[in-house]
């Protein structure tokens, strides 16, 4: 049998608001071969039969050949919508994503006709391509079916927020949700994690659809709707709600394109500016002023923008306040509300929102940004936002999988930092390397546990696996089995790997689950390393996993501490700088051990404390300090200048013998470096090696020296340096010999 011209192949029925109509509609998608290929004489007959006009039809396969079928489509769908009873009707036509294929949307308002209609629609196309009629034939099919139900989309009645985004919206959801609990009000929302009410999880599942906003809103004694809104749950329903009272779009980026007809990061913004769409003209739509997709959803709105943006300079906040619009910003370090003709309204430091991280997490900065807006816009008090913000812990309990922090001691005194996040595209992964690389010790490594779920396109895949290899230092692939989605493990891990090999990491070990993944690296890494997994899957175990080895979940405390430490500084440095301004050295020793104190075992200040000792002229005292510095785990760059004053302390106290054997082993490390050649010549004078610290140290000099007298007499000096190695390698007798 030939191929059919005209195939319907799909008829969803759309409850709410959605891409094509603020309004329940229907979507059917149509593969029209026939019309695409047909020559077109035959087609401009059918355009004269149909009452088509000024319509170029386009030659067979073209793109105007597309459009001019679509036109066609919408005058099929308007006649047949006619002859069974129908006299005005909403309709819009897309193109698919194929130029065989043609999307027609309409409104509904009786389920069952309009599916009758949807699936009319073929017939009437195929008549038309063949010289014939089936309007009336169809319309008599459609009149005869059930009518069905009217349409039950929610119409909320009490406060509603919708969250999207790439990024951030379960995040921003669940930060919501606790301030509005802050505040005390009944809260439920809804995420792709479940249906939550009051804190507490109630239905377990992917509830990012209409399914999450029926339960949400059927809460007894609801106060306050939250619903995250995914871009599937639009695409196959529409939005679980006629309307919100607050929308927010965190971000727009690549993910989940190829699916459901959305091919491209536009028409993926076009699908989340839905909620947008949908927010009610007295209330506020919260839109990422850094993106500039999101951004542009402000067209199309009824209600006013409430802006944010974490670069206070960022011209979309202008914008939006000239248009009568709020913005909420980071001013000197506070989360910041800007209103028309108003000061500036300072929430909190970020560096007192744990979320942030201590402001090393950017996009959990964005999000913050987001809640506090949304929550403002929807009438809570300032009071409970602001506490709502400084409570919200990034840990297993309140925000499960999104950046949770660990620390994992080991009987050894080590301790590495283990992070757990969702980080599901490649937006993600860069925002958990640049949290991972915040938290490291200096010189310390970060080992990523990289794992995806199946339903990515190659290109994207091998996007990730291209940032994975650039940006960690180990990487492992850590699967999740159940979440393969169509793909074989082996075929999306090729993809991994052809991205790791363009940032020339040729071979990973490979593990089934995320468990195994993080058993796998957890061993591997060295005190101060980070372990970062994308954990999805597994997120339960993992937990489990990490609680059965005596990891603890890190308090915003330890976070800051290990941010400080990252940079290379002590979360006490202004104390720190404060002792050494002291010119009594008894008043710096005394202060420096009460600092010490401060924190017992601390490395760095049992260093300082040392340190001040040694500068009082103590320096019996200060070797015992400074080896439990150094075995305590003290980091560069003090530990080595702590085993440089150690050696200088023992010469000085009567041990210049193993002060030279430690000086000889950081001249091997850091050759040249005046300073160690300096104190080794001092110990090597006292232990009897005065001839070769004399030669190294002239040695050092040279290297050093770019005056014109030191180039000039480089060679001899050189010469005379290689004498004096000569002489200490030559037995006593032979030296006396050559000496007299």
């Amino acid at each position: 049998m030939p191929e059919p011209g005209v195939e319907v192949k799909e008829v969803r029925v759309l409850e709410g608001p959605n891409l094509y109509f603020a309004k329940p509609a229907v979507k059917v998608t149509l593969e029209l071969p026939g019309y695409l290929g047909a020559d077109e004489g035959a087609l401009a007959a059918l355009v004269r039969r149909v009452g088509l006009r000024s319509t170029r039809v386009g030659a067979p396969g073209t793109e105007q050949r597309q459009r001019f079928t679509m036109r066609v489509v919408e005058r099929a769908v308007r006649r047949l919508a006619a002859a069974s009873g129908t006299t005005r009707l909403g309709v819009r036509t897309r193109a698919g994503s194929t130029p065989h294929e043609v999307v027609v949307a309409f409104v509904w308002r009786r389920r069952g006709r309009a599916r009758a209609l949807g699936h009319g629609i073929g017939p009437v196309l195929q008549a038309w391509l063949e010289g014939g009629d089936a309007v009336e034939q169809e319309a008599v099919v459609i009149g005869r079916s059930e009518p069905g139900e009217r349409p039950t989309v929610i119409i909320p009645t009490v406060p509603v927020a919708s969250v999207t985004g790439t990024n951030g919206k379960t995040t921003t959801t669940r930060m919501l949700g606790h301030i509005g609990m802050t505040a005390g009000l009944c809260t439920a929302w809804s995420s792709t994690d479940g249906v939550v009410v009051q804190g507490e999880l109630v239905e377990p599942g992917d509830y990012s659809g209409p399914a999450g906003a029926r339960a949400v809103l059927a809460t007894p004694g609801l106060q306050l709707g939250i619903l995250e809104t995914a871009r599937g749950g639009m695409l196959l329903k529409g939005m679980g709600v006629s309307a919100n009272d607050v929308s927010v779009v965190t971000n727009v980026s690549a993910d989940h394109l190829g699916l459901q007809g959305i091919d491209t990061v536009d028409q993926l913004a076009e699908v989340k500016a839905i909620i947008t769409k949908a927010t009610r003209p007295g209330g506020w739509v919260v839109l990422n002023g850094e993106d500039p997709r999101v951004w542009a959803m402000r067209a199309s709105i009824k209600a006013r923008p409430w802006v944010f943006a974490l670069r206070a300079d960022s011209p979309a906040l202008r914008e939006a306040l000239d248009q009568g619009g709020r913005a909420i910003t980071v001013l000197d370090g506070d989360i910041t509300v800007l209103a028309p003709g108003r000061d500036p309204d300072r929430l909190v430091s970020i560096l007192d929102v744990p979320a942030t991280l201590s402001g090393l997490s950017r996009h959990n900065i964005g999000n913050a940004l987001a809640a506090a807006a949304a929550a403002l816009g929807l009438g809570l008090p300032r009071e409970a936002v602001v506490e709502g913000l400084r409570t919200f812990a990034p840990d297993n309990r309140l925000n499960p999988g999104r950046m949770n922090t660990y620390t994992l001691r080991r009987d050894d005194g080590t301790a590495v930092t283990v992070i757990v996040d969702l980080a599901h595209n490649e937006a993600g992964l860069e925002a958990l390397m640049d949290v991972a690389r915040g938290l490291a010790a200096p010189g310390a490594q970060v080992h990523l546990g990289l794992g995806l779920a199946g339903d990515r396109t190659d290109e994207l895949l091998e996007s990730i696996g291209e940032v994975a290899g650039l940006r960690a230092d180990h990487v492992v692939a850590a699967h999740k089995e159940h979440y393969l989605r169509g793909r074989t493990m082996a075929d999306l891990e090729a993809h991994l790997r052809i991205g790791l090999a363009r940032a020339g990491v040729a071979e990973i070990d490979s593990y089934d689950t995320e468990l195994e993944g993080l058993q796998a690296l957890v061993p591997v890494a060295a005190d101060g390393d980070v372990v970062a997994l994308m954990c999805h899957a597994e997120r339960g175990e993992v937990a489990a996993w990490l609680a059965a080895q005596g990891a603890t979940a890190d308090t915003a405390d330890d976070v800051r501490r290990k941010v400080v430490a990252a940079r290379g500084e002590h979360e006490l440095e202004p104390a720190i700088a404060e002792l050494w301004d002291l010119s009594d050295a008894g008043a710096r020793v005394q202060a420096a051990r009460e600092l010490s104190a401060q924190l017992p075992g601390d490395a760095r200040l049992v260093f300082e404390h040392a340190s001040a000792l040694d500068a009082a002229g103590r320096e019996a005292e200060a070797v015992a300090f400074y080896r439990e510095a150094l075995a305590s785990g003290l980091r560069e760059p003090h530990r080595h200048r702590a085993r440089i004053q150690l050696a200088s302390s023992l010469r000085v106290t009567g041990e210049p013998e193993v002060a030279y054997s430690l000086l000889t082993e950081l001249a091997a490390e850091r050759p040249g470096n005046v300073a160690v050649e300096a104190f080794r010549a001092l110990a090597g004078v006292d232990s009897g090696h005065a001839e070769v610290v004399v030669a190294d140290l002239l040695d050092a000099l040279l290297q050093h020296a770019g005056d014109d007298d030191s180039r000039a007499y480089r060679h001899v000096l050189g010469s005379y340096a290689a004498q004096l190695r000569s002489r200490s390698r030559a037995p006593r007798g032979a030296q006396g010999e050559a000496v007299g």
